[in-house]
């Protein structure tokens, strides 16, 4: 899916909601467990029937179906089948956080791009140009490359700055910038960290941003919205836990469409400034 795909799809939904499914098997519902041959899928499954129509992208986190073993990445597996068979227009994100020396990089991307037929994998860039190039020969792919992280040790070193006072974060964008461009790469970067999206798009004017951390961590998605939209939107805001956990009873997916609807109808608004 390319750069004005993306966008078309926006302003069709009126949405630029991400759902993520981090899906642990000690939350979802317990009588899925006892029901369900594949409880991990058959909850996914049902999330996504639900919240489709109310969102452009999800995004499995790979650590939720990877702690379960075999059993948890053939969850992975068959929930990747049937977004792309049933909803073609969903924008799928892998958040793996990859990024290794080049050959490794390679394979990674193989994985996810050729194997798992993924739109976007989430990549760390803390290796240098070698270990994201890899993801970026892929047409249609996307790298989302870690910028500036929603969790509190994100200031641990993406906010320390060098002799010129440039922060980490800030040299990311800009050397990242000479390996892909804005149909290829976007950021993530954190809904908790406010008036900083203003520095972010001094720096990445016309990039997306995967945007975590609305919802449960607390973050405004008006601020987000103030701060970093730009003129083809370019942002996909992520909600995991306050959709897809919202109702732990057999109501679930009934309730995520409901929250999933609450964050679209506030999309809406927020996409009638563009």
């Amino acid at each position: 899916m390319n750069k004005q795909q993306l966008f078309e799809n926006i302003k069709k939904k009126q949405s630029f909601l991400c759902v993520g499914l981090d899906t642990d098997i000690k939350k979802i519902p317990q009588h899925l467990l006892k029901e369900e041959e594949d409880p991990i899928f058959a909850f996914n499954k049902a999330i996504i029937d639900a919240t489709a129509p109310y969102c452009i992208a999800y995004k499995p986190n790979l650590a939720f179906y990877e702690s379960m073993g075999v059993k948890g990445w053939l969850a992975f597996e068959k929930t990747i089948k049937y977004l792309n068979e049933n909803y073609p227009d969903q924008f799928i994100i892998a958040d793996a956080k990859r990024g290794d020396i080049g050959n490794t990089s390679a394979m990674y991307a193989r994985t996810f791009f050729e194997e798992m037929q993924l739109d976007a994998l989430t990549v760390a860039p803390y290796m240098g140009e070698d270990s994201v190039t890899p993801f970026l020969g892929y047409e249609g792919k996307w790298v989302v490359l870690l910028a500036l992280t929603s969790n509190k040790g994100s200031h641990d070193f993406q906010l320390t700055e060098d002799a010129q006072g440039e922060r980490l974060f800030e040299k990311v964008l800009r050397k990242s910038q000479e390996w892909g461009n804005d149909e290829n790469m976007m950021y993530v970067v954190g809904a908790t960290q406010g008036r900083m999206f203003e520095d972010i798009r001094k720096i990445v004017p016309e990039h997306f941003l995967l945007v975590p951390g609305i919802g449960a961590q607390g973050g405004s998605l008006e601020e987000v919205c103030r701060y970093g939209m730009n003129r083809t939107c370019g942002l996909i805001v992520n909600s995991s836990r306050a959709i897809i956990y919202a109702d732990p009873s057999e109501n679930f997916a009934a309730t995520a469409a409901e929250k999933a609807r609450e964050v679209q109808q506030q999309m809406a608004a927020q996409l009638q400034n563009l």
